[in-house]
């Protein structure tokens, strides 16, 4: 078993700067606290988690700068589907 694992580094867990708009509470969130959402417009696309300090569900825009650097760093993605 250490023989499959031999050639891998140490990987630092990502982690991403956020703020409440609520408490205004400033943070740093593991991958595993976002979570990202991606429509088929900038209005439906945005990344959502609950605030550490005061415990509000926080929704927030995601452009494409944003959306690839949460993607890059691990966070659960939901794809939404529009029907038509």
């Amino acid at each position: 078993m250490a023989a499959a694992f031999a050639g891998m580094r140490n990987v630092t867990p990502v982690t991403f700067r956020a703020g409440c708009p609520d408490c205004r509470g400033r943070f740093e969130l593991a991958a595993s606290a976002l979570r990202l959402a991606i429509g088929a417009t900038s209005r439906t696309t945005f990344y959502s988690f609950v605030c550490p300090d005061c415990g509000s569900s926080v929704r927030k825009p995601a452009g494409e700068r944003i959306v690839e650097l949460l993607t890059g760093g691990g966070v659960r993605t939901l794809r939404l589907h529009s029907t038509l």
